[in-house]
């Protein structure tokens, strides 16, 4: 097991089969077709941003990844990941519902 950390220039969000944000760090503990513990990544799903705590590929010949939002697990295929989407970090906080209070 080991210690993973990605450090991004800045917070920035992407679209997979629902929107992802990453933090300007990303970190988890890496084992064999796993990610856990992980901090810094969060998903979109029914207008809710969740945590992503882990992220599992049980059987590397099904083509689905786990990723485990705490409340529910959700599939997504591999083939989603073989051409990486763009990390786009303009409007992230009007996005996520963050607009600045006056």
């Amino acid at each position: 097991m080991g210690r993973l950390e990605v450090h991004l220039e800045c917070p920035c969000m992407a679209k997979f089969e629902t929107r992802v944000y990453f933090d300007s760090v990303v970190r988890a503990n890496l084992t064999y077709g796993r990610l856990k513990a992980l901090e810094g990544l969060s998903q979109e799903e029914l207008f809710l941003w969740l945590p992503v705590k882990g992220i599992t590929v049980n059987d590397p010949s099904s083509g689905l990844i786990l990723f485990d939002i705490g409340v529910a697990h959700k599939q997504l295929s591999l083939s989603l990941f073989e051409d990486p989407p763009v990390c786009k970090p303009q409007g992230l906080r009007k996005e996520m519902g963050f607009e600045a209070q006056r």
